[in-house]
């Protein structure tokens, strides 16, 4: 039986950093998604029924927490290659 071996990891310091890159990875993610959903037509206000000044002013908040929540939930594979080649980069 051989016995496995644990990768080995520099204490402290590796992990922040990867957090940090896949947190600029997510935000860069976000912000493309949210000019996808923008151009698709989200987050414009109504013709009728619409919410008026309010509306038009807070909606690209709507629009970029919607894309947030769907880099959250998966997104579409870019944060992560985003991560890989920030980490590749990284460690160079």
């Amino acid at each position: 039986m051989t016995p496995i071996i644990a990768p080995v990891q520099t204490p402290g310091l590796a992990p922040a950093k990867d957090a940090a890159l896949r947190e600029a990875a997510q935000k860069l993610e976000a912000t493309f998604l949210a000019e996808m959903l923008k151009a698709a037509g989200l987050g414009k206000s109504r013709d009728s029924f619409g919410g008026g000044a309010g509306e038009d002013q807070f909606g690209s908040f709507l629009v970029q927490e919607q894309a947030m929540l769907m880099v959250r939930a998966g997104g579409i594979g870019l944060s992560e290659a985003l991560f890989e080649t920030l980490k590749e980069r990284e460690n160079e």
